[in-house]
């Protein structure tokens, strides 16, 4: 690729938000008023519900590390210890959390305030997770949703795409060859960004004239030369 460089073979990557690669919810999800679980809830999780439902209502929030000793703090009276773990730990593995995850929300305390990023590896083993159990309900292949979820997550993460592979990269030949895919379209996507970028540079053109000299739309080529 040179300096001079036209876009006539180059498109600015389509964005690929996270909910546009998650398969289609239900009316009845859709609808959903209280906490998203299917199965009758822990007692404790029905205490949760009531005291944060910011935390633990119809839109679960990814949680603080450290939530169960701040919950035990602030409610000294409403939790036994075990019962607590044990409510927590339905939460958490629950689909509708691993959803709140892989949507790469920030952490929250109880308060309902983001305190921290979710760590890169935390919201791609969710991703997964989600896309394993909805596979196993149906016969249509999910990869076209799950590929674009970890391109986000990939160029979310901050790491180099080689570097985020080794970081989360497993034994299960499936999984990597999906991960594997999805580097690749990170490459991509970040090749024809630096091919944009370059025919931008060389045509001495503003956005608005570089956009309509090649027929592009101008709000995509905003997003791809930042």
């Amino acid at each position: 690729m040179t300096d001079t460089a036209t876009p006539s073979t180059v498109q600015p990557p389509a964005p690929t938000p996270a909910a546009a690669a998650r398969p289609p919810r239900s009316k009845q999800q859709q609808q959903r008023k209280g906490p998203p679980r299917g199965k009758p809830a822990h007692p404790v999780l029905d205490k949760l519900f009531e005291l944060h439902p910011e935390l633990f209502g119809a839109q679960f929030k990814p949680l603080k590390i450290g939530i169960f000793e701040d919950l035990m703090t602030r409610h000294p009276e409403a939790f036994q210890r075990d019962e607590l773990k044990v409510a927590l730990g339905l939460h958490a593995r629950s689909t509708a959390y691993l959803e709140c995850v892989a949507a790469g929300l920030q952490r929250h305390d109880l308060d309902g305030q983001a305190v921290a990023p979710v760590a890169p590896e935390h919201v791609h083993h969710a991703i997964i997770e989600v896309f394993r159990r909805r596979q196993q309900r149906t016969k249509e292949d999910l990869r076209p949703y799950v590929v674009p979820r970890l391109v986000v997550a990939i160029e979310a993460s901050g790491l180099a795409p080689t570097e985020y592979a080794v970081q989360v990269r497993t034994q299960d030949e499936t999984i990597n060859a999906i991960l594997d895919e999805a580097v690749s379209q990170v490459a991509q996507r970040a090749a024809k960004r630096e091919a944009l970028s370059r025919a931008f540079t060389a045509s001495g053109q503003t956005v608005e004239a570089f956009a309509e000299m090649y027929g592009m739309d101008l709000d995509e080529v905003k997003r791809t030369l930042g």
